[in-house]
């Protein structure tokens, strides 16, 4: 079995999220999706989430082909502490996503996952069902 993890906030469920998670998919025959927490989000992003880590851990945990959901750790060691934990085939980063290749690469080698494959994604649409814009009101859909 082929194992595929992705990252995000995933902050209201979206089209492009789906997209995102159907892309992923087509790497494997299993994908867990980590769900950022509260503090990382806000972190990350510079703001709180619409939604709590619970609410949207329960949002992923409910769509079918999601078929692991877990949440986020806080470590600062994220490859050693949390995805090494998961042991992927492939990682799946978003086309938006910060993370390098090159660097999740390193870090992936440094903790012992060299055979890890990382994948850089594409958008679901350039100019639509992106979250923030879906948050900012004066975008026109």
């Amino acid at each position: 079995m082929k194992k595929v993890m992705v990252f995000g906030a995933f902050d209201g469920l979206h089209p492009g999220h789906l997209d995102f998670f159907r892309q992923a998919k087509k790497y494997g025959d299993f994908l867990i999706v980590s769900v950022g927490t509260d503090k990382n989000v806000e972190k990350i992003k510079g703001k709180k989430p619409l939604f709590s880590q619970g609410e949207r851990l329960k949002l992923v945990k409910n769509l079918k082909i999601v078929n692991r959901v877990v949440l986020g750790t806080e470590k600062d060691d994220f490859f050693k502490h949390h995805i090494k934990n998961y042991a992927p085939d492939v990682i799946c980063l978003g086309y938006d996503q910060w993370a390098s290749e090159d660097k999740v690469r390193t870090e992936l080698d440094r903790v012992g996952l060299s055979g890890t494959r990382v994948v850089r994604l594409g958008p679901y649409r350039q100019t639509r069902a992106k979250s923030t814009q879906l948050k900012d009101k004066s975008v026109d859909f």
